[in-house]
């Protein structure tokens, strides 16, 4: 619970926490964003890690007059962690194989979620790994079940590309054009919400269908 409760202040109040982290490690930041946007889309395990509202708040923090971040540096770094956390992602799926989906329990991921991506990747193919760039925790399982056998490699990584080139661009310039904004500072809080509110909406909708079909 101590654990939950720390994660949901980390993303609530984001903003603040990348304040402090600039502070104290100046630009050594550009290291710890990558490697949390590495983890939050490359490994498994680790599919509740920050990520939309990460980049926006990175970006809002990049626009402030003293900050030491650049919102292109920061597009890079994002976009290679993401790139490069799908790749190890989706050769993990490759190397484990389809054994994974006769686990029950596990105490490594939620196989639920899993099965749940694969049912997202059966109905919507490759444009999955774009989708799936705007869905939180979808965003981790999906390269994962890619590997597994949905999609050849070099297809895979045109629409890893694709997805990650729109969702870094939209949160992390979204941020720094309208971050510093004062009715966006006032309520930064509420628009994380509302960040992740949308971005959980298709599932949301999908799960629904799935309950009104039966």
């Amino acid at each position: 619970m101590e654990f939950l409760s720390a994660l949901a202040d980390m993303i609530l109040h984001v903003d603040r926490h990348l304040q402090l982290l600039a502070s104290e490690y100046g630009v050594w930041l550009y290291a710890i964003l990558f490697l949390i946007v590495f983890c939050e889309t490359g490994l498994v395990v680790l599919p509740l890690l920050p990520g939309d509202s990460l980049l926006f708040a990175a970006g809002s923090l990049a626009s402030m007059p003293a900050s030491q971040l650049n919102p292109h540096y920061l597009f890079v770094i994002f976009m290679s962690a993401a790139l490069l956390g799908d790749t190890v992602n989706y050769w993990i799926g490759r190397r484990v194989g389809p054994k994974v989906f006769h686990y029950e329990k596990s105490r490594f991921f939620n196989t639920a979620h899993l099965r749940k991506t694969h049912e997202f990747f059966e109905k919507y193919g490759g444009k999955t790994i774009i989708i799936a760039r705007f869905i939180p925790i979808v965003r981790t399982f999906t390269p994962f079940v890619a590997g597994i056998g949905a999609l050849p490699y070099p297809r895979f990584i045109l629409f890893s590309i694709a997805g990650a080139f729109l969702w870094v661009g939209l949160f992390n310039y979204s941020g720094y054009w309208f971050g510093q904004l004062p009715f966006i500072q006032s309520n930064f809080k509420l628009l994380i919400i509302a960040i992740i509110g949308l971005s959980l909406m298709p599932p949301l909708i999908e799960y629904l269908k799935h309950r009104f079909r039966h």
